[in-house]
Order: C-alpha cells, then sequence, then structure tokens
C-alpha cells in the first residue's frame, strides 16, 4: 500500500486559524522503521522538523489515534492524524512592481513572466507576487474587475523559477471561458527547456502516470504508464537545438501535471538544467579538458530550471478571434547558450 494522497494539503503547523485543517497519512507497506518528525518533514510541504516538533507537543500528530512523542518509530500501515493551525492570510495589497505586458484588452492580459516571481500568494511569499504587481497595474479598476481574492484572475500558474507567458483574465466571464479552455485542452502551449545531454529520438512523446514520491511527498515522480499510481501524463518533445552535451528542447503539454515536464525530462534521462528538485543543479564531468569546471560555471548563470513557456495560443473570450503569442528567451536561458555555442565554436571553455 502506497502512502494515500493528501488532499487539500496544508502550507503550515503554526498559526492561530480558529479553523484547523485536518489530514491523514496511510504509512506504505514497504514503509521502513523511521522517526515521525523525520517522516512527516519528508512528507508535508512547506514544514520543518522544528515545527513537526512542536505539532508533536502539542499533541495534535496522532498515530493510530494516539498522541505519540517525536521518537516514535512508524511501522508499516500506521495511520497518522495531522491537525495544522494555519495563520489567516494578511489582506492582499497592491505593490509597485514592474510587468512585461504583451497584450492587453478589455477582458484579458498576456504577460511574459520574469524568472523568480511567485505566480500569486501563499504561505511564506504574501507579498511581491505577480498578484501584487497586477493589483497595482490596475489600482481602482481592480474592484470593479473583482480583482480581490489571493487568485485575481489567474486562470493557469507557472513555477517560479520558470518564467514566461501567463494569462490574466479581468472578468469572471473571461476567467471562467478561458478556463475551460485550458480544460478542454484548446489552449496550445509550448515550452523551451535547456537540458542535460540530447534525447534520443530527437523527437518523441513521453507516457507515464505522474503522482507524488512515496518517499517525499514534495517532488513528483514516474510511475509505469498501465499501474495505479498517479495520474496519466503525456508530454511531447523535439530537439531544437542538438549541443552535443546540452540541447534546447520544445515541450508541448498533453496533460496538466504537476512539475509535469520536469519530472518526464528527469525520467528519460535529460533533466533541466539549474532543476534543484529533479537532478538538474549538479555539476557534471563532461568531456573534454576543464569539463567539470565548464558545468559549475553553466550553473552559476543559472541559479533556477532553465524551463520558459515560450509560446501560447487561445480564443479571445468574447469574440473568440484566435490569439497568439511568443516570449523570446530570458537573459539568464540567452546566456547559457551562449557560453555553451562558444565552446562548441572553440573559442571559450
Amino acid at each position: 500500500m502506497q502512502n494515500q494522497p493528501v488532499k487539500n494539503e496544508p502550507e503550515s503547523l503554526e498559526g492561530t486559524s480558529a479553523e484547523p485543517k485536518k489530514m491523514t497519512l496511510q504509512v506504505a507497506e514497504t514503509q521502513k522503521p523511521m522517526r515521525i518528525d523525520v517522516y512527516l518533514t519528508r512528507q508535508v510541504e512547506n514544514v520543518t522538523r522544528n515545527k513537526v516538533q512542536a505539532a508533536i507537543l502539542e499533541k495534535r500528530v496522532l498515530v493510530n489515534g494516539k498522541p505519540v512523542k517525536s521518537n516514535y518509530r512508524i511501522k508499516s500501515r500506521d495511520s497518522i492524524q495531522l491537525t495544522f493551525l494555519r495563520p489567516p492570510a494578511p489582506e492582499l495589497a497592491p505593490e509597485d512592481i514592474p510587468l512585461t505586458i504583451l497584450y492587453e484588452d478589455r477582458d484579458l492580459m498576456v504577460i511574459d513572466k520574469e524568472p523568480g516571481m511567485v505566480v500569486h500568494p501563499a504561505f511564506g511569499n504574501w507579498t511581491g507576487t505577480l498578484t501584487n504587481a497586477i493589483l497595482h497595474h490596475f489600482g481602482k479598476e481592480a474592484d470593479e474587475l473583482d480583482m480581490t481574492d489571493l487568485r485575481p484572475g489567474i486562470v493557469h500558474r507557472l513555477d517560479k523559477n520558470t518564467s514566461g507567458l501567463i494569462i490574466v483574465a479581468k472578468n469572471g466571464t473571461a476567467l471562467h471561458r478561458i478556463a475551460r479552455q485550458f480544460a478542454n485542452r484548446q489552449v496550445e502551449k509550448k515550452y523551451h527547456a535547456l537540458v542535460w545531454g540530447v534525447p534520443d529520438p530527437g523527437e518523441d512523446v513521453i507516457r507515464t502516470n505522474v503522482g507524488r514520491s512515496v518517499r517525499d511527498r514534495k517532488v513528483m515522480t514516474c510511475y509505469e504508464y498501465e499501474g495505479r499510481e498517479g495520474k496519466t501524463a503525456v508530454t511531447e518533445y523535439r530537439v531544437l537545438k542538438n549541443l552535443e552535451y546540452f540541447s534546447l528542447v520544445e515541450l508541448t503539454l498533453h496533460t496538466g501535471r504537476t512539475h509535469q515536464i520536469r519530472v518526464h525530462l528527469k525520467h528519460i534521462g535529460h533533466p533541466i538544467v539549474g532543476d534543484e528538485t529533479y537532478g538538474g543543479a549538479v555539476g557534471r564531468t563532461l568531456p573534454f579538458s576543464k569539463g567539470e569546471r565548464f558545468s559549475k560555471n553553466l550553473l552559476n548563470l543559472l541559479p533556477r530550471q532553465a524551463l520558459h513557456a515560450a509560446s501560447l495560443a487561445f480564443l479571445q473570450p468574447t469574440t473568440h478571434e484566435k490569439l497568439a503569442f511568443t516570449a523570446p528567451l530570458p537573459s539568464d536561458m540567452r546566456a547559457a547558450l551562449e557560453k555553451i555555442e562558444k565552446l562548441l565554436d572553440g573559442t571559450t571553455a
């Protein structure tokens, strides 16, 4: 038995909310004995061992219905119940943060998001987000456009360290209609990624199930396509540039699983350069003089996963006109490509 999926995963074990959330974890049948504080730190997102230990002391962690100590060693098939006290979200405030707006009409706008920007507020990131910047952009108009919740107009999301195109709806009708296009797979999205090595064949479709890792619920993993774990995930890829030790790859999502592109590229042995979670941020010994130093210097240029939402096409929700946009690679990915191309030209090492 695998660890059961957690619904409405909490973001913190601490807080003062009057309405605590609860969750249950079923320990896998194959799980080896382990301290419960260590186990929960690995299984619950955005939590530290100190927070877990505090929750245990406050008897907000039960095993098979009974409180335990931090040194309790979990056993196969243990049922762990946790109570989370989440602090109330602070009031969302406009912030004067520059935005690269590629298009705007009365229903929506298309933004080229910088890498490192969180899309919407959440625990640990209440300020400095794309949402804060959107509210500032609209000013007083935000109230009229129903942009006062924590995800005003956000139809889809990009990871913090993924750059590129994102749609923001400006009214409820547009939000609903664009969201329906995403749900029906009518939105055309392509991503560009700089990966380690060159996939062979140069064009293919990756099909697996993708679900949370049994060992660490903070990351996703691939399971056998016919298996029960996870959900079906399909990614189409095409090598745009063969750079001998690296490649620039174009990717098309046919499903929308968490971290799908990142975990699929790791699955085929070509993780994204700079991806700390999925094996792309470790320097490698490349087969030429000073190859290891080159790879480390390249990672210094890319302190994040080199993944970019490069193109987007969808129907305008009122006129039904097809809109299509492209966003150039951000500066860090361009710098990395230039460094690799100079290496191949023999002008640097």
